[in-house]
């Protein structure tokens, strides 16, 4: 396992160990550190889910053939011309939206047709929640149902990737909601 899937694993077991914490939690006495491990745990599994899908999207771009233009979206760099042919920039970040990585990857590196109906609904109901706290625009009280939907749409969206591109499960998911670590 490469040093960014181990990253990406351990993002993913301290998200469910906060949430773990915050359903230990006395919300009545103790609402500002019960709050912190929600906000923290949802925010360290958005994290996991950008480290999941640059580890593959990295193995991905390993492969022969590749347009610069779809490079671009695997390395999240930028395109340009360079005498007269496309060469990705070295230096230039284009960061492109989590979501369109994610459809990218299924379409291009995987031999099934994309099956979204699953797993991008959860997706899409978690990346808003996770907006209620990245952008607020008034004082969100996160719940730990939408923080548990959020944590369980990002493990279905990771083993909907796996599924399409080494079509095996996403090991994690095995544990559901579970953390191994007990800090």
């Amino acid at each position: 396992m490469s040093e960014i899937d181990n990253f990406a694993s351990t993002l993913l077991e301290e998200a469910k160990r906060f949430l773990e914490l915050a359903k230990e939690c006395d919300i009545a006495e103790n609402s500002v550190g019960c709050n912190a491990f929600l906000h923290s745990s949802l925010m360290l599994s958005f994290c996991a889910l950008e480290a999941h899908v640059n580890a593959v999207a990295d193995e991905m771009a390993l492969t022969k053939g590749l347009s610069p233009h779809e490079n671009s979206i695997l390395k999240e760099r930028e395109v340009r011309l360079d005498d007269g042919r496309y060469k990705l920039s070295k230096n230039q970040l284009k960061i492109f939206r989590l979501e369109d990585r994610i459809l990218f990857l299924h379409v291009h590196f995987s031999s099934r047709p994309l099956d979204k109906k699953n797993w991008h609904p959860k997706l899409k109901a978690a990346i808003q929640i996770r907006n209620l706290l990245t952008h607020p625009k008034d004082a969100t009280i996160m719940q730990v149902k939408d923080v548990e939907a959020s944590i369980w749409a990002i493990i279905e969206t990771i083993d909907a990737l796996y599924m399409a591109i080494y079509k095996k499960n996403f090991p994690a998911k095995a544990r559901g909601l579970q953390s191994k670590f007990s800090f």
